[in-house]
């Protein structure tokens, strides 16, 4: 069983609906895990700069930001809570564009990248990138998208 809950601070700016952003947190979750709950926030500039500035010192808003959340030792949970994805809906239809994908594209990605994060992936060296960036392929091509590293030429 999967619970996903989807908040959305924003409205400005297009964000897929709740129903699609819960179908590819539940694509890349069933490929590792049995149940989990976890939120997906839709975040402006403003507040994803101000979550990247306190949490990784980072003075730009970023496309997407993972909380894994610890359960306590002496906390027994029938459903993992995974913890919160948080996305920032202008800096990912920036880059969808600049980067020549179609914004599902790229949303779908940042999902699944953000799921595999919750889930203990990392990128922070080469061999850890390779592992996640090979995950996040796999899991996109059983949503039918391409590999999102590829370059696409115009």
């Amino acid at each position: 069983m999967y619970r996903i809950l989807v908040q959305r601070a924003t409205r400005k700016t297009f964000a897929p609906a709740a129903p699609l952003l819960k179908k590819w947190a539940t694509s890349a979750l069933r490929q590792l895990i049995s149940s989990a709950e976890l939120t997906i926030r839709i975040v402006n500039e403003k507040e994803m700069l101000a979550l990247n500035s306190n949490y990784r010192h980072k003075h730009y808003a970023t496309n997407v930001l993972s909380f894994p959340f610890e359960i306590p030792s002496d906390v027994q949970m029938d459903i993992p809570l995974l913890g919160d994805i948080v996305i920032c809906a202008a800096v990912v239809n920036a880059e969808a564009d600049t980067q020549h994908k179609t914004v599902e594209a790229h949303w779908a990605h940042m999902i699944v990248h953000g799921v595999l994060h919750l889930l203990g992936y990392d990128h922070e060296n080469e061999t850890d990138a390779v592992k996640m960036e090979t995950e996040e392929i796999r899991i996109l091509q059983t949503l039918n998208f391409s590999n999102p590293y590829e370059i696409i030429k115009e």
